[in-house]
């Protein structure tokens, strides 16, 4: 049923070119002859390998930030984003690396597309986006901070939460750096709660991120429901908790309201923060108790 769904609809629609993953490779015999039965003619069939993680592990939604919106809000340009995903199992050629859409419109080929997994290198789209960054002109730099870094809707969700920790404007940024970052440095953090190892933290952390994946509601009441309910659940004491949430989500010790914070910072930014944290977690090998 879903396959012919699919089938109807991207002929009402006037599909002429089905681009899809590698994935659907198998059920692609079935489709064309859906094609066949309905008399209708055939679109072009493309498949696109893989996007891989350094390791070469496959790219997931649980554990990796895939939503336009991390990206955004990490202040990638569309430009460079859209540059370095083209790159993604395809070649502009003569070991051309930067172009624009229409530069790419006029020599795509779906004859040059790289069969492998490609990987998906953030070193590469940082520096892509540094590039775009600094052939930026004034007015659309400064249009771009105030349009997207520090929009009217987020700083107006930011008020409520950052206005009892200032006392001057020019505190804004050094205490709430956290609302306008990506990725954080755990480096100089002791995160580990006293009693607990470094395998039951991300045991922990991994059961709450599928928890969030699936938090119908995203704003602090449910938010916090869902927390004290894991935690009740683990019987973890809620100091450890919520100060260990807290410090993985913003870096600090200290912060406004934590499920007010967890809230503006969004799903992906929080999903985010707490699968690079793991990671970061993994990366330092600590075998014993934390002390």
């Amino acid at each position: 049923m879903c396959i012919r769904d699919s089938v109807v609809d991207d002929r009402l629609m006037e599909i002429t070119h089905v681009i899809r993953a590698e994935e659907w490779i198998s059920s692609t015999p079935k489709h064309v002859i859906l094609y066949q039965a309905f008399g209708w003619p055939q679109p072009k069939w493309c498949h696109m390998p893989l996007l891989r993680n350094a390791d070469r592990s496959k790219i997931s939604k649980r554990k990796n930030p895939v939503s336009l919106s991390y990206y955004r809000r990490a202040g990638i340009l569309p430009e460079a984003l859209i540059n370095f995903l083209a790159l993604m199992g395809w070649s502009f050629g003569n070991d051309i690396e930067l172009f624009s859409v229409r530069q790419m419109m006029e020599k795509f080929e779906f004859s040059g597309i790289n069969l492998g997994g490609p990987v998906f290198d953030l070193v590469k789209l940082t520096w892509m986006n540094q590039t775009y960054m600094h052939k930026m002109d004034d007015e659309r730099f400064a249009g771009y901070l105030r349009e997207e870094i520090f929009s009217p809707q987020y700083l107006k969700a930011l008020k409520p939460l950052v206005l009892e920790r200032m006392s001057r404007f020019e505190q804004f940024v050094d205490h709430n750096s956290f609302f306008f970052n990506g990725a954080l440095d755990y480096k100089a953090l002791d995160i580990i709660p006293k009693g607990k190892t470094p395998d039951e933290l991300s045991l922990m952390l991994g059961q709450l991120v599928e928890l969030l994946d699936e938090l119908y509601e995203w704003d602090s009441a449910h938010l916090q429901g869902l927390v004290e309910k894991h935690k009740d659940e683990i019987k973890w004491k809620p100091k450890d908790y919520f100060l260990t949430l807290r410090m993985i989500t913003t870096g600090r010790k200290d912060s406004p309201p934590l499920f007010e914070t967890l809230a503006v910072l969004g799903r992906e930014m929080v999903r985010f923060r707490i699968r690079d944290y793991m990671n970061h977690l993994a990366a330092t090998s600590i075998a014993t108790p934390h002390a």
